[in-house]
């Protein structure tokens, strides 16, 4: 292996949401095309068959899975008594935000949620996740993180926890959602490492989704200055009605699967010196040039 190669997690984010994205999902990590994945133990979608199939995808082992923490519409909550909803579902993503904002939230029961789907991902897996992250990444948010943090250091041990910092190279702004990421998560690696959590050390993998998006051009930008251990998300899967019902990113999901299933993928990293890293290395250290 060359000095220059870094190794790094490419996960999928919403293992669960649909059968589309879950086939996808599988697909790739049984390709070693994927070397983690997150799962939303609040999602329709999951079941012992689900968790199996992608244990069995996962043959050798060497993708991380890990819990994608759930607390935006149109999903349900797992804890009795979890307040506020609409409609019994959890709040919309930017009312989710707002009451964080203005600390409206009820830190005790987020983080009553939060163990609560780290018990329903035990339960499917039979072990405790090798990560936490979070959906619409609501772990950045003002009491969430509070509350996210709290179970990852005392409920995971040993888990590492996503933060969204760009490497300091990639800071200048070309996708202005990447900007609004940076800025919730000010502050989240420091709190972290106060608990003793882990931390990936710099973050890829916001854009803008809509429909003229090329994703094979994007993402050579993700590589940019991402550190050994760095992390980007994706959101490769297979439109169906589920997904349609679900979500706004769609065929987007789509183009992705296509790039990470091709040969122009694997030539990508070889042409920036990236490899995926294993699940049995060294867990990320929270050293790097992801924002504090």
């Amino acid at each position: 292996m060359s000095a220059r190669t870094r190794r790094i997690w490419l996960c999928a984010d919403d293992y669960g949401m649909a059968p589309g994205v879950n086939d996808a999902i599988r697909q790739l990590i049984a390709r070693r095309r994927l070397n983690a994945t997150s799962v939303m133990t609040a999602a329709t979608h999951l079941d012992r068959a689900d968790a199996d199939a992608l244990v069995d995808a996962n043959s050798d082992g060497q993708a991380a899975i890990g819990l994608h923490v759930t607390l935006t519409a149109p999903f349900k909550p797992l804890s009795a008594g979890f307040a506020p909803l609409r409609d019994g579902a959890f709040l919309p993503q930017t009312d989710l935000m707002r009451l964080s904002m203005v600390r409206r939230l009820n830190v005790e029961m987020l983080t009553i949620e939060i163990a609560t789907q780290v018990e329903a991902f035990v339960g499917l897996f039979g072990r405790l996740p090798d990560y936490l992250d979070g959906h619409q990444h609501v772990q950045l948010l003002p009491q969430v993180r509070d509350a996210f943090l709290k179970v990852a250091a005392e409920t995971v041990p040993g888990a590492w926890v996503r933060q969204c910092g760009r490497p300091r190279s990639a800071r200048p702004l070309h996708e202005p959602k990447a900007l609004v990421i940076d800025i919730l998560n000010v502050g989240f690696r420091t709190k972290a490492a106060r608990l003793g959590v882990a931390t990936n050390p710099a973050f890829a993998g916001a854009y803008s989704f809509n429909p003229k998006a090329d994703f094979t051009k994007i993402f050579p930008r993700f590589l940019k200055g991402l550190p050994d251990g760095g992390l980007i998300m994706c959101h490769p899967g297979f439109v169906d009605a589920e997904l349609r019902s679900l979500d706004s990113l769609t065929t987007l999901r789509e183009h992705e699967f296509a790039f990470f299933n091709s040969d122009a993928y694997p030539a990508v990293l070889a042409a920036h010196h990236v490899e995926l890293a294993s699940a049995d290395r060294a867990q990320p250290s929270g050293t790097g040039g992801g924002a504090s």
